[in-house]
């Protein structure tokens, strides 16, 4: 599938496959937010576009346009602007995405990697007709806290979604027993996650040891069989290219 950025003021827009690392995973004890494999596929789930300059910025709590000062750290490079007011910070995109028949782009803020003092509002677009360009936007979640961004550093993520599948979906509830064969996995599943979480409090015990299971990171069910044959532990999203 192509997804084709075309620059709408000269230079592309500098974007990279989204990294599977964060500061605050790195700084945890050992690194065991990385132990998360759905928290990791999601920090690589797309494509993340960066800072060319860096900037503060700080909201008063007001509603005006004006409530916001926004001041660079260098001379060079475009600054984000409080283009709507009420404390929403809106950064241009400087491309104009096309995708294919019936693909939309989601467009919000890097995942997992949070911001004191705002937060990403999350849009999506129809990028397979529109000749539109749109903005990575972010709120202030309280006034007086300044906030910045780095050279370099992500204020926007993208990837690509199939427009109709979420109205294809029909969610509904049903007992667990219902499928047997499923209830009787989960339920070995639960209660050797029970003693393993028991063992963890002996500190010569073999959980210990591994001081965590690995299951799901590995694609192996609770009985030992492998799980399905894409199961992933990495993504390998393609660069940018010209």
């Amino acid at each position: 599938m192509k997804l084709i950025a075309y620059p709408t003021s000269g230079a592309a827009p500098d974007i990279r496959p989204a990294p599977a690392t964060r500061d605050w995973m790195d700084a945890l004890p050992e690194g065991f937010g990385y132990r998360c494999l759905p928290l990791n596929i999601a920090n690589m789930h797309g494509w993340e576009i960066l800072c060319r300059r860096g900037f503060h910025a700080r909201w008063d709590g007001g509603g005006g346009r004006g409530a916001i000062r926004i001041e660079g750290d260098a001379d060079d490079g475009e600054l984000p602007s409080s283009h709507f007011g009420h404390g929403i910070l809106t950064f241009q995109v400087p491309a104009l995405f096309r995708s294919p028949p019936g693909i939309n782009l989601m467009v919000t803020g890097p995942a997992n990697r949070p911001k004191h003092g705002i937060y990403a509002l999350s849009g999506i677009v129809e990028t397979d007709w529109s000749p539109y360009t749109f903005t990575m936007n972010w709120r202030f979640t309280a006034p007086d806290l300044e906030v910045a961004w780095a050279p370099g550093e992500p204020f926007c993520f993208l990837y690509p979604l199939q427009r109709e599948l979420i109205e294809t979906v029909e969610p509904e509830f049903r007992p667990l027993d219902d499928e047997p064969a499923l209830a009787a996995s989960y339920r070995h599943w639960k209660e050797a996650r029970l003693q393993f979480n028991r063992d963890l409090q002996q500190p010569d015990s073999e959980a210990t040891k591994q001081r965590w299971q690995k299951d799901y990171y590995r694609g192996m069910r609770p009985d030992g069989d492998s799980g399905p044959p894409d199961h992933r532990i990495k993504l390998r999203v393609r660069p940018w290219t010209a």
